[in-house]
């Protein structure tokens, strides 16, 4: 089943200098690039709180930047911004391009990868011409019921950090690579073990409540808030501190039991 994003849109830079553009401003290595399909990346503040993510990928000499299209504009404006006097040349190609998803994989439609977060996401793909297929819900299940952030679905922007939604683990940021937009801030989290709140799955005992409801512990303190959710799934910032694994907590009117994701369980056991 092919599925279609319409709430997605792309950022193509081109230019020699696209690349060192954004190694100084994003949180992954942009050097993979050279021999990877594709790369996931955030833009953060200076104070380190996330922007906005992306996945990365690159032919015939142009970066394809696959973003929120809500929120394209912005994060095109605050390129050109950094641009400063480089040699890039920015360009809107929403009009032009189309982003498709799969379970399966997508040679067919030529510019296709697996999705660099984790690989059970499924494939995307950069089209021009619109294919036969569904909305992107059955993605949204998919990415949901794995645990995996993404956007604002699950962060807030200018308040969440990349470290709640386990972007490490997800490959989306480089401890090695140097300086970027928020590179202190990040590094001081993670080595410090500064982060007292991440992002789960939950399996949901009824239909989901709002989008930042509050958890409840049995005495009825907050322990965390819901972020996106799809049918019986749903993703929970949670303090780690007071919250396990298996264990039922009040949401609303309805129960939320957190779960250990597979792709931690995996980068834990490598």
């Amino acid at each position: 089943m092919i599925e279609i994003h319409k709430n997605r849109a792309i950022i193509t830079l081109s230019g020699p200098e696209r690349q060192s553009l954004l190694q100084g401003i994003i949180t992954n290595n942009i050097d993979r690039l050279n021999h990877e399909p594709a790369i996931y990346s955030a833009l953060l503040t200076p104070q380190g709180k996330f922007l906005y993510d992306f996945i990365l990928s690159e032919r015939d000499n142009s970066i394809y930047m696959d973003c929120e299209a809500q929120f394209q504009p912005a994060l095109l404006q605050r390129l050109m911004m950094y641009r400063l006097r480089r040699d890039v040349e920015i360009l809107d190609r929403n009009e032009q391009y189309t982003i498709i998803t799969s379970s399966q994989p997508l040679d067919e439609y030529g510019f296709s990868f697996s999705d660099p977060r984790y690989p059970d996401l499924g494939y995307r793909a950069i089209v021009e011409n619109m294919p036969e297929g569904s909305n992107d819900k059955p993605y949204h299940m998919r990415r949901i019921s794995l645990g995996i952030p993404e956007g604002t679905h699950d962060f807030i922007m200018d308040k969440s950090t990349i470290l709640e939604g386990h972007f490490e683990a997800l490959n989306g940021v480089d401890f090695k690579k140097g300086c970027y937009v928020g590179q202190e801030v990040t590094a001081r989290m993670k080595y410090r073990g500064k982060v007292k709140k991440q992002m789960f799955p939950v399996t949901l005992s009824g239909s989901a409540p709002e989008f930042g409801s509050f958890i409840m512990d049995k005495n009825g303190n907050k322990i965390g808030d819901l972020r996106s959710r799809c049918d019986k799934n749903a993703i929970a910032l949670f303090n780690v501190e007071k919250m396990e694994f298996g264990k039922e907590y009040s949401c609303c009117d309805i129960k939320v039991t957190p779960f250990m994701p597979a792709f931690l369980k995996e980068k834990r056991h490598e």
